[in-house]
């Protein structure tokens, strides 16, 4: 029993060897892809603000610091608010004052109608008593404005995140005395996210009326496309180039301002002799693919790319002829080759 577990063992895994000699191969050929003209661009967010100090006073609180996410209304710095709290509290002083002399005025206005009416004081009088009044009244109105402003003021001590996002820049410390305008913090919206290129005039119009755009970001080894295309109607004087701003959909992970990108807008198509990124093998300055002879052996040889393409594909320029099979798996065939 225990000689026979041991032959099903011997013969799986040799099974599994001849399965694992069996290596993928596919067919050098000429593809359809599109032809693209590329520009280099800058990643920018669609939100991205300087909150600033709306009262005078000294920091008391700094909540967030440089990556951190904030949410809406969140409070992100504290000011020292008893400079505030004081012109508060001076103002509703000066509203009781003036409701207590809009009241008397009041009273006054009401008996001098009541003498009028009795013959004991003339018209001047009563014109007396009355504009008193309505001074009085404007007094208390604008007493109660004040008071509303100083109000509004003190809330200002609480500074709060305009919108859900993170925090790029932090601009003050504990202690520092700030002013109405002095900038504390910059945060951005990571998702709304867009790319800016400058396009040279002779080419707009290659673009199209709806262009068709892929971003490209090198960094991350992947691409995008694109949410909506807005051409500015506007050139610049010196490079006689138009901006355009490419939308990106929401919420693409990995994207930050002032990241590198490439963007590819669509011209046409274009047939180029392309293979997978997976059969390239890269050493060093050696770049090259296994290509599989007749008797099914494989044989390292250099080639020469061009661009990278959509899909995963890279284009040759040298090295290899259409019809020609190559490992789809440049690691796996190395291995097999040696």
């Amino acid at each position: 029993m225990k000689k026979l577990w041991w032959l099903g063992l011997f013969l799986g895994l040799v099974a599994f060897a001849h399965a694992d000699d069996k290596l993928a191969t596919i067919a050098v050929q000429y593809r359809d892809v599109p032809q693209a003209y590329g520009a280099d661009g800058v990643a920018e967010a669609v939100h991205q603000s300087t909150v600033s100090a709306q009262i005078a006073g000294r920091v008391k609180e700094v909540l967030f610091d440089v990556g951190d996410r904030v949410s809406r209304g969140q409070v992100i710095v504290r000011i020292d608010e008893r400079e505030a709290a004081q012109a508060l509290a001076g103002s509703q002083a000066q509203v009781l004052q003036a409701q207590a002399n809009m009241q008397n005025a009041k009273a006054n206005y009401e008996r001098a109608k009541q003498l009028f009416a009795q013959k004991f004081i003339s018209q001047a009088g009563l014109d007396k008593a009355q504009a008193e009044y309505k001074i009085a009244l404007a007094q208390a109105a604008a007493s109660e404005a004040g008071a509303g402003q100083a109000s509004l003021a003190r809330g200002y001590a609480a500074v709060v995140a305009p919108y859900a996002g993170v925090v790029s820049a932090r601009l003050i410390e504990v202690g520092e005395m700030v002013v109405p305008g002095k900038p504390l913090m910059t945060g951005f919206d990571p998702a709304a996210m867009r790319v800016v290129v400058s396009v040279p005039q002779y080419k707009l119009p290659d673009l199209g009326k709806k262009p068709v755009v892929r971003i490209e970001i090198p960094s991350l080894n992947r691409w995008v496309d694109a949410a909506s295309v807005s051409v500015q109607p506007i050139a610049d004087t010196r490079t006689h180039s138009t901006l355009v701003r490419v939308t990106l959909p929401a919420n693409e992970p990995g994207i930050y301002p002032g990241m590198f990108v490439r963007a590819h807008f669509v011209t046409g198509q274009v047939r180029k002799l392309a293979i997978p990124e997976s059969a390239v093998l890269r050493r060093s300055e050696v770049v090259g693919v296994y290509v599989a002879d007749a008797k099914g052996g494989l044989r390292l040889r250099q080639i020469r790319l061009g661009e990278s393409l959509d899909g995963g594909l890279i284009e040759v320029l040298a090295g290899i002829k259409p019809g020609e099979k190559i490992a789809l798996d440049a690691v796996k065939a190395g291995m097999k080759a040696r």
